[in-house]
């Protein structure tokens, strides 16, 4: 049996990739379970570590035992986070066909077996376990905070790569299969936790889904922090800092075009209120030709019918104009902050949204080719969707009256 070591092959038809940072109360039922659902399959584990305890040393301890062989590398330096690590793995593994899943229990071992198998089938080069498709479950983020953190980075992550996420639902999973042989690492520069983005980001791999039952924390705590936060964010500008960037200047100048114009119709005679409402609905306009034309533009194609996109994009631009006045007023109130930072955050609140809901929604893929790839996939079971159902069905019951 070959153990612990300084990253020796073990020929392998998966290898299992787990980072770790001080998970030793973890390693051996990670051991146990994983080895049990791999039962009858050529498979390997290896741990790349970079803890501060005895993580490395419990590995190698299990590893003697083990019925499936068990590695661990130990880095002395903590390049590049989580995502470093992984890459780290992809280069050390005996196979081509690697698995990365953390250390910490969350992500349930028994579903290497289906990752395996859906990527059997021959029609995709990643398959990720989805915490928000049809079987799915988030239960183990805990409290609503998380679970909303987690679905804001989710739709903001998507919004700023809605070609190459269009496939994905949940993009920032860590519990994934690759083909290694479709990457190529020396193009990974992985920042922080969320491997899979960068990955998808920087290739074009075929990507299908299995649900994932997202299970709690057993033991240690929890590696995420307000500074993984601003790791990611900064991370994700990396990836996307183009079309966000695009947006923003556009939308900077429509601004200095609105104030613009209704200068030049007020002092024309034209009343304020009606030079304010005249400017803002030619820049909205216009900064619609413009995203067209430079931030858009290679989704047009796949996206609904030009003026169908006009007109939402028009009704959501003015709505939200609408509703930006008295939510600063709201703020203004009930905060007792200065008019000039509830209009900032207001301001910078509209940008995400507006962004958002163009990428999201106005340029949202609506053709899509074919392939026996789409054909054979299950359509995304959103929890959005259950609850539709579950208001459908509650509203179709007969009356009490």
């Amino acid at each position: 049996m070959r153990t612990a070591g300084a990253g020796e092959h073990v020929g392998a038809g998966v290898t299992v990739i787990v980072p770790t940072f001080n998970e030793r109360d973890n390693v051996a039922e990670l051991v146990a379970r994983t080895a049990a659902a791999l039962a009858g399959r050529e498979a390997e584990i290896l741990f790349i570590d970079d803890s501060s305890d005895d993580t490395a040393a419990e590995v190698a301890r299990v590893a003697a035992d083990a019925p499936i062989p068990v590695r661990v590398i130990h880095r002395a330096e903590n390049s590049g986070g989580l995502g470093g690590a992984v890459v780290t793995g992809l280069g050390a593994a005996a196979s081509d066909v690697c698995i990365v899943m953390d250390g910490d229990l969350q992500h349930p071992p028994e579903l290497l077996p289906a990752l395996l198998d859906r990527h059997a089938a021959g029609d995709a080069d990643l398959v990720a376990a989805s915490r928000y498709i049809g079987g799915g479950d988030t239960s183990g983020l805990g409290t609503a905070v998380r679970f909303g953190v987690s679905r804001a980075a989710t739709w903001l992550t998507r919004a700023m790569f809605p070609i190459r996420l269009a496939r994905s639902t949940d993009p920032m999973t860590g519990f994934f299969l690759v083909d290694r042989s479709r990457l190529d690492l020396d193009a990974l520069q992985p920042r922080g936790f969320k491997v899979l983005l960068e990955i998808l980001a920087r290739t074009d791999l075929r990507i299908a889904e299995v649900p994932m039952e997202f299970a709690e924390r057993r033991h240690g705590s929890s590696k995420a922090s307000l500074r993984q936060g601003w790791t990611f964010l900064a991370h994700l500008a990396r990836l996307r800092f183009g079309k966000m960037s695009l947006f923003a200047l556009i939308g900077l100048i429509g601004a200095v075009a609105n104030l613009a114009i209704m200068w030049a119709l007020t002092v024309a005679g034209v009343p304020y209120v009606w030079a304010a409402i005249i400017g803002a609905e030619i820049t909205i306009v216009g900064n619609f030709l413009l995203q067209e034309r430079f931030v858009f533009a290679d989704m047009r194609t796949d996206a609904r019918g030009l003026g169908i996109r006009f007109a939402t994009s028009f009704t959501f631009n003015n709505v939200e104009a609408a509703l930006r006045i008295p939510v600063m007023a709201l703020m203004v109130e009930s905060w007792h902050i200065s008019s000039v930072l509830a209009t900032a955050l207001s301001l910078i609140v509209a940008f995400f949204a507006r962004f958002l809901f163009h990428s999201l929604v106005v340029y949202a893929p609506q053709r899509r080719r074919k392939t026996a790839a789409v054909a054979s996939e299950p359509k995304p079971d959103t929890a959005a969707q259950r609850v539709i159902r579950a208001i459908d069905v509650e509203a179709m019951k007969p009356g009490e009256l």
